[in-house]
């Protein structure tokens, strides 16, 4: 899979390193585009197409790495804007916007590549 050359470098490394599946840059994208907002799982859920609970762990992925917070109100999340300073996000919505199918590819393959080396893992034999 050959990367199309408008793709920055910074966009690729942050997607191979905090995004865990489309729907966590879904929810993340949601959440981006709207930073007032509080949001519940379930809004999250029925915006990205995902189950409240799947919805409830990709909010609690993306708090994990540091994207979203935890709001004041029991139960809500909304976007960290400190993590962002350098304004990556609008290039990772751009991005996104013009290569989706690409990204996608790029996050199914990530994410298929480190469930291989987990079950490797499994059949790895440990000295005694």
């Amino acid at each position: 899979m050959k990367t199309p050359n408008d793709i920055p470098e910074d966009v690729l490394h942050f997607i191979a390193r905090r995004i865990d599946s489309v729907p966590h840059l879904e929810a993340l994208l949601l959440l981006w585009q709207h930073p007032q907002e509080e949001w519940t799982e379930d809004f999250v859920a029925a915006r990205i197409y995902v189950s409240k609970e799947r919805a409830a762990l990709i909010l609690l992925d993306l708090v994990r790495h540091g994207l979203i917070t935890t709001a004041a109100s029991a139960g809500k999340y909304r976007y960290d804007t400190q993590w962002d300073k350098t304004q990556l996000m609008s290039k990772i919505a751009a991005v996104y916007g013009r290569h989706l199918i690409y990204i996608a590819n790029l996050i199914h393959t990530k994410s298929a590549s480190e469930a291989v080396k987990e079950f490797a893992k499994a059949f790895q034999l440990k000295k005694d």
